[in-house]
């Protein structure tokens, strides 16, 4: 058997090592992230903190989970990750399915799957996309961080790619038993579709979490941006207005520490909920890219 061969095992040898490697690269920076967000103001501003706290302090976050600027930012972040998900799960699965079917079944799909692919390739740049936003009224609002970004051309495809994968027995059969379209997309393809639309439900997590630009580019006042909107101008801009501290707190308080416990927290939920939904996404990511 070729696995056997030794050509194969040093290659096996040489890719674990270079794994192991990458994932020590990956891991690294947020434990000097989490040990500098627990050491205290000296060390943390001496720069004297590698993997372990120095001093070790809760001061940073105490300081953060006060700050009602940095909550609110986090609640946006939190409902629009959830409602922008939601939305984008719903029109992926209501595109997906009739796009799935054959041009005999749905006639002008072709037509359809063209324009889709078209919108994902091609786009009318930023200037009229904002001046669109503008006059349908969404700046300032909440929408406007979850409806353009609904409709994913890429989770779109990635979705009725398994959709083709399914025995065409099982809708043929749903439809002599009654079920119309709406029913059988809901009780017969969605439930054994787990491991796609766990990969498409956690691209959409990761981008409305990441995301920043869309924050800055539409809203006005600092108290509307999103979490990911929100860290970039403290870390980045080193705009400190918005971490609400005193002239008394800095002097107890480092603010590499805060921005070290913002940096954490903000990474947290996605590094929590990956390991539940890693078994599904990469099955998904497999079945969905090579069946069709």
């Amino acid at each position: 058997m070729y696995h056997k061969s030794m050509p194969y095992r040093v290659f096996n040898v040489i890719n674990i090592c270079f794994l192991i490697l990458v994932a020590i690269m990956c891991i690294v920076p947020m434990i000097h992230v989490l040990a500098v967000s627990f050491s205290n103001k000296a060390a943390a501003d001496a720069n004297l903190v590698n993997l372990w706290p120095v001093g070790f302090s809760l001061e940073a976050y105490k300081k953060t989970m006060n700050n009602p600027i940095f909550l609110n930012s986090l609640w946006i972040s939190l409902l629009r990750t959830v409602i922008g998900t939601g939305i984008t799960l719903l029109i992926t699965f209501l595109a997906a399915y009739p796009l799935s079917k054959e041009n005999s079944e749905f006639k002008g799909r072709t037509v359809y799957s063209w324009i889709f692919v078209f919108s994902m390739i091609f786009n009318g740049g930023l200037v009229p996309f904002y001046m669109v936003i503008q006059k349908i009224g969404l700046m300032d609002s909440f929408w406007v961080l979850v409806l353009p970004g609904a409709v994913n051309t890429f989770l779109v495809i990635l979705m009725l790619n398994f959709f083709r994968g399914i025995p065409k027995e099982l809708e043929e059969a749903a439809l002599m038993d009654g079920a119309n379209h709406f029913r059988t997309l809901f009780s017969i393809f969605l439930p054994i579709s787990m491991p796609s639309i766990a990969t498409i439900a956690l691209f959409s997590m990761v981008f409305h979490w990441n995301s920043w630009f869309d924050g800055l580019l539409y809203m006005n006042n600092a108290k509307d941006y999103p979490l990911a909107t929100f860290m970039q101008t403290v870390i980045i801009k080193r705009d400190m207005s918005t971490m609400a501290m005193n002239p008394k707190e800095m002097e107890t308080i480092s603010q590499t520490t805060v921005r070290a416990a913002q940096i954490f927290i903000g990474s947290a939920p996605i590094l929590i909920v990956y390991p539940f939904l890693q078994r599904f996404f990469v099955k998904g990511m497999t079945l969905g890219s090579v069946k069709g």
